[in-house]
């Protein structure tokens, strides 16, 4: 019988970063396309437009706090 390998195990999948979270969400194919547009216009990836858009939106919230949804 072979023995079980002890020690330097590798572990699976890709290793983490450490520097920011990873959050998924589900949008529309709509609200895909206006993230797109807003995007496109300001010269950005769709992943920094929606970096973007949470901080306007959590901005704006602290503005108006009693818009609680």
């Amino acid at each position: 019988m072979n023995e079980s390998i002890i020690g330097n195990q590798k572990k699976r999948g890709r290793p983490a970063t450490g520097e920011r979270a990873h959050i998924a969400a589900r949008v529309s194919d709509d609200e895909v396309a206006r993230i797109d547009d807003w995007a496109k216009a300001q010269n950005i990836t769709r992943a920094e437009a929606i970096r973007r858009l949470i901080q306007k939106g959590l901005q704006d919230g602290k503005m108006s706090e009693s818009n609680d949804v």
